[in-house]
């Protein structure tokens, strides 16, 4: 029974992960197509594509793996699993969503500020969900823990610098910035912060009560 009840709290956190990062993608391309400037990283995949073509989602991806591989020699360990399936599916998923033939950038100022601010909080949302099934940081986030653990600086101090950085060269590149880059950066850590213990009790509530269920069947 105890091992029947893993395999099933398995199957429910990846399910719970996906769903995040499904939730968290729809997010970002919302952000993307409001036109008002959107989140560092997605800059630098904007700037790349619009530099050198393939797809944002495939830049997503390529950039993923270069951070993934920098981060497994910084810490010398090989990343979780989840650390590639978020690489890859969120790619795969920004492509889909790009795809969605009614979804078009809004043509007034207000509705493009709307579609952003909707775009950070469900994004904040879809992270917090992918987060609270414990199954491994994304590349970006690896990389913050790596670079938090060799220097010794505070997170917060190391993301700025990351994000600053990124902004950087997606702008040399070609990338969106604007005012909504700064309000994605402002905005979307209190969205997580908030996001994050809610999702995080309703994750424990989910996984608690298959076992109650199995423990009153036996």
């Amino acid at each position: 029974m105890a091992h029947s009840h893993r395999g099933s709290a398995q199957i429910l956190q990846w399910g719970i992960f996906f769903a995040g990062l499904l939730i968290m993608s729809f997010g970002i391309v919302l952000t993307i197509k409001a036109d008002f400037g959107c989140a560092p990283w997605d800059v630098l995949h904007i700037g790349l594509y619009r530099r050198f073509g393939l797809t944002i989602g495939t830049w997503s991806i390529i950039v993923g793996i270069a951070i993934l591989m920098v981060s497994a020699l910084l810490l010398k360990q090989f990343p979780r699993i989840g650390a590639f399936l978020n690489m890859i599916f969120v790619g795969i998923f920004i492509d889909l969503y790009m795809m969605i033939p009614y979804l078009h950038t809004p043509e007034t100022l207000g509705g493009k500020l709307v579609m952003l601010l909707v775009g950070i909080v469900i994004t904040g949302y879809g992270m917090g969900i992918y987060i609270s099934a414990n199954m491994g940081a994304g590349p970006r986030d690896s990389l913050m823990i790596a670079l938090t653990e060799l220097t010794g600086w505070k997170v917060q101090y190391i993301r700025i610098a990351m994000e600053g950085l990124v902004l950087f060269f997606g702008w040399v590149l070609g990338g969106p910035v604007s005012i909504g880059t700064l309000i994605f950066c402002v905005m979307i850590g209190s969205i997580v912060g908030i996001a994050l213990p809610q999702c995080r009790r309703v994750t424990e509530r989910m996984l608690i009560r298959p076992a109650h269920v199995k423990t009153n069947s036996c």
